[in-house]
């Protein structure tokens, strides 16, 4: 594990900004936590804690925070990129005049942006600059109310130029936030953005009261979804056996964290997706992630049912019951067909 310390800008104050920053001062890297609101940039810095999206986690003394970009961007050689998916190409631009040019960019932002459908690390180098090959997008399995923890996680480093995801591993890697690397960018993003919309039928599914054997069968057939269409957009299949597919899967179907499971949950029970997204204080990213998901499926021409009934349910209000049994009565198909 490397120990030379770098000069780390965290743009995103929410819970995963917060416990990534957290992470890397423990790691003894010099930290400033950029957030967009001056509000809650003063309220973090008073409280020293992030009460709405992270209660319970200090946020230690030595870690600066700000809402001046240009202030949080002095210096820094290393630049993470935390904030919602629909707030990164303005954070991007904000920050982009403020940029040496020289600086590692890391997006632990999971998403695909609705109206271009591009994917969150083309997002930073089209408003940035900052070439691919020192870009690095670093995701997984890894809620933020664990991380704060310390509790064992694992994610994956992926960029075009392997000493750069590398470089990536060694400043986040510890004892217990793992980091692996690879090189193939779309497969990572893609798998950690569709995936949100398998963990929203998910709960949709446990809103509903079924059992394991429909859970299952929707994590099983959802991942192949996921994986006919990052083919087809030019990642590697086997990506989405890992931590960015598989992975990242599993935990966000299953845990009490996860916001998209909830969604989704609530709308099986029978409430409406704008009643539930109002009583939230942190993003669904998969709610968005459908509707760029459903432009990319017709773009590639890749079939995506689960994605489509989804879509249906969440913005043409059909009711759950029935989305779950078109999908039963589709016709009969050989399980591997892509």
């Amino acid at each position: 594990m490397s120990a030379e310390r770098h000069s780390i800008t965290v743009l995103g104050g929410g819970s995963w900004g917060t416990a990534l920053a957290v992470l890397l001062e423990a790691k003894g890297h010099g930290v400033t936590v950029w957030e967009l609101f001056p509000e809650r940039a003063e309220a973090l810095r008073q409280d020293r804690e992030n009460k709405q999206m992270l209660p319970g986690i200090p946020i230690p003394e030595s870690i600066e925070i700000t809402a001046d970009m240009d202030g949080a961007l002095r210096g820094s050689d290393t630049v993470v990129f935390v904030v919602p998916s629909h707030g990164l190409r303005a954070s991007a631009q904000e920050a982009a005049p403020h940029l040496k040019g020289s600086e590692t960019a890391v997006i632990a932002t999971k998403g695909i942006e609705e109206k271009t459908l591009k994917r969150m690390s083309e997002v930073v180098e089209e408003e940035t600059g900052i070439p691919p090959d020192r870009i690095s997008v670093l995701v997984g399995p890894s809620h933020a109310e664990e991380v704060s923890r310390g509790l064992p996680t694992t994610v994956v480093s992926a960029s075009s130029d392997p000493q750069t995801a590398e470089t990536v591993q060694e400043i986040f890697i510890t004892p217990t936030f793992r980091v692996y690397t690879n090189t193939d960018v779309v497969g990572v993003e893609t798998g950690v953005s569709l995936k949100n919309i398998i963990a929203i039928a998910a709960g949709m599914c446990d809103g509903l009261g079924y059992g394991d054997n429909t859970k299952g069968a929707l994590l099983t057939r959802g991942l192949a979804e996921m994986t006919r269409l990052g083919v087809a957009m030019g990642a590697r299949q086997e990506t989405f056996s890992g931590l960015a597919g598989l992975g990242d899967l599993i935990t966000t179907c299953i845990s009490r964290h996860s916001r998209n499971r909830y969604v989704g949950e609530e709308i099986g029970k029978g409430r409406a997706l704008k009643e539930v997204l109002s009583g939230m204080v942190m993003v669904a990213e998969g709610v968005r992630t459908t509707r760029s998901a459903m432009g990319l499926s017709q773009r590639f021409g890749v079939e995506t049912p689960i994605g489509q009934q989804v879509y249906e349910i969440l913005f043409n209000d059909k009711p759950a019951k029935e989305a779950i049994r078109d999908l039963m009565v589709r016709s009969p198909k050989p399980e591997i067909w892509w």
